[in-house]
């Protein structure tokens, strides 16, 4: 047996090889052993004698056995050698239902909830260039700025910021960001109702797993951000569009007559389709989440970029009753690689809201949280702002001057106001999807309209087309390669695609 075990190894050891000896060593006895090639019982060589017959250090072969033996795959006697162990599993009992077809056929099912949050992923694999929305410039950003105060403070790191964040995140950035909101945004909040996350997708979650139980009833926006949809379903959680018009979301009787757990909105700038919700709406909407006991989630996505006007005062400034959950994020106006992001919590469920985050995800990136403190502390995140906000009124203007030079005043421009994209209206019953399929065969990002309605008989075409990340030169010949594409897609005979149509 000896004899026969070297002259394999032998013919399968190749010593010329990258790959040590000593793992071509481990690999080759584990696949036998594992396969039954080396029965159970069976004994190996020593060490001296296969060294020998190798032509290899017998250290190899020692350290070979040591680590087989620490693994289970060997065993040793006293004075007798090495062993091959027995690793047969021990026999599962399984019901009668339990059939091993069944068992390869099942191996690879998603979870209900696995699927419906497949079914509803909207993710682009380009997230890059024109027209992709909901993307900054992010070759614009400070980088040399940003590199000074990240070298000062990894000069002399601190301990504690090397370990877990605390609950909530770093204290001086939650300061700084609570000053922040106060001057920006109007907002009401101390830097304790601050909460640091990953970004708008984590704070969602949070907020859902701490106050929503599966089979809660939530109202969102129609048409709505797809991934918030997305995360709410996959929470086992009951939607209800709500219809937008331009004052905003629009709760009809039939709506009122059932108060939601969450109102989730977008009042300072719609998405996807702009428009900014009323002074009235806003009044309502605060009244009757106090009326009835709902949270409100106010996610202010971009709402820093508004063109030609100072940026409008948050929901969340309005709110004199604890109500609402105001949420925003860095990707907009840094880079999304960041995956920075922030809450401002009611002061009721700020530490509530802390502790969850903490055991929920036990987060991190202490020392990328300090050097932001600092670029906010220093001036640069809104000079940086004030900067970027020319820069993409000039790309915002020059896309809709493509747009007339082509089209003229035949396809309607909205939501053009604030942000970093715009909505270009399509005919009602042009397939959105497949001019959107159309321009990515001509290398061009856009999103079909559509795909932002939960209700197939409500949908718009439209595309949604990005232009903060596109260069001013490149814009007009992008253009026209999607204009390319939506003069050469004829009508559907449907006006709206299924909500679970796959994402171009």
């Amino acid at each position: 047996m000896y004899s026969i075990l070297s002259d394999w190894l032998a013919e399968n050891l190749d010593t010329s090889a990258e790959e040590p000896a000593y793992r071509q060593l481990y690999r080759l006895l584990q696949q036998a052993i594992l396969s039954g090639r080396l029965a159970a019982g069976t004994q190996l060589p020593s060490s001296r004698a296969l060294s020998a017959d190798l032509s290899i250090a017998r250290n190899t072969v020692i350290q070979v056995y040591e680590q087989l033996l620490a693994e289970g795959y060997v065993e040793t006697q006293s004075g007798s050698g090495t062993y091959v162990a027995d690793t047969q599993p021990d026999r599962v009992e399984t019901g009668p239902e339990a059939t091993p077809r069944r068992a390869v056929r099942d191996r690879h099912r998603l979870s209900a909830r696995g699927k419906r949050t497949i079914e509803l992923s909207g993710v682009s694999k380009l997230q890059w260039g024109a027209f992709m929305p909901g993307v900054p410039d992010v070759t614009e950003f400070p980088l040399k700025s940003w590199n000074r105060l990240q070298s000062r403070i990894w000069r002399k790191p601190q301990p504690e910021l090397m370990t877990y964040a605390p609950g909530g995140g770093y204290r001086p950035l939650r300061r700084a960001l609570a000053d922040y909101l106060r001057v920006a945004r109007l907002a009401n909040c101390q830097p304790e109702q601050i909460i640091i996350t990953t970004g708008i997708h984590q704070s969602v979650d949070l907020a859902v797993r701490l106050l929503c139980d599966v089979g809660d009833h939530v109202w969102i926006e129609e048409p709505c951000y797809w991934g918030l949809r997305g995360i709410l379903q996959s929470s086992g959680l009951k939607l209800t569009p709500i219809p937008v018009d331009a004052e905003g979301i629009r709760p009809e009787a039939r709506h009122l007559a059932r108060p939601p757990r969450l109102i989730i909105c977008t009042p300072s700038h719609q998405y996807p389709l702009g428009m900014v919700m009323s002074l009235a709406r806003r009044r309502m909407l605060l009244e009757y989440a106090r009326q009835h006991n709902c949270w409100i989630i106010e996610d202010d996505y971009d709402s820093e970029f508004r063109f030609g006007i100072r940026p409008l005062a948050s929901l969340q400034g309005l709110d004199t009753n604890g109500q609402v959950i105001y949420l925003s994020s860095f990707s907009k106006t840094l880079f999304p690689g960041m995956r920075v992001g922030y809450m401002a919590v009611p002061a009721p469920l700020a530490d509530l809201f802390s502790q969850g985050l903490a055991e929920l995800y036990r987060e991190g990136q202490l020392m990328q949280q300090a050097v932001l403190a600092e670029f906010i502390d220093e001036g640069y995140l809104s000079s940086h702002i004030r900067r970027m906000r020319g820069v993409y009124a000039e790309r915002r203007s020059l896309l809709i001057a493509a747009i007339h030079r082509r089209f003229g005043q035949a396809l309607p421009v909205m939501g053009d106001e604030a942000g970093l994209h715009l909505v270009l209206g399509l005919p009602h019953l042009r397939d959105d999807w497949a001019v959107c399929r159309a321009a990515m065969e001509r290398g061009i990002v856009a999103r079909p309209l559509s795909a932002y309605y939960s209700l197939a008989r409500s949908a718009q075409a439209g595309l949604l087309l990005g232009y903060g990340c596109v260069p001013d030169e490149r814009i007009g010949p992008a253009f026209d390669l999607l204009a390319d594409a939506v003069e050469t897609v004829g009508a559907v005979a449907s006006p709206g695609p299924s909500p679970r149509r796959k994402r171009s």
